[in-house]
């Protein structure tokens, strides 16, 4: 039951992020300074590590995502991105985070 619950929770989130993904971003147009954006990175997060630990990652990186920030390559902990990012060596030479 309560792994019931985190599914939906997390489902829930997702679903909410899909909406700012299909909705807001567009009309604000491209400004992600990390590889993967922070909307990806969030769905990611709440896949792979469940609604609370999913989220709070995702808050945090949010926070690190402004003009200051350099950006770059930042993959969820544990996630297919990290994955790719070991298996692509050269994903950080042609990354290029967008002003």
């Amino acid at each position: 039951m309560k792994r019931l619950l985190s599914r939906g929770l997390a489902g829930l989130l997702v679903a909410l992020v899909r909406v700012y993904q299909w909705v807001i971003s567009p009309v604000l147009g491209p400004r992600c300074r990390f590889w993967p954006s922070c909307s990806a990175y969030t769905i990611e997060a709440l896949q792979v590590h469940g609604p609370l630990k999913g989220a709070a990652m995702a808050v945090k990186r949010i926070g690190r995502c402004h003009p200051g920030s350099d950006g770059g390559l930042d993959p969820v902990p544990g996630g297919p991105s990290e994955t790719l990012c070991r298996e692509d060596p050269e994903l950080g030479d042609n990354f290029r985070p967008r002003d």
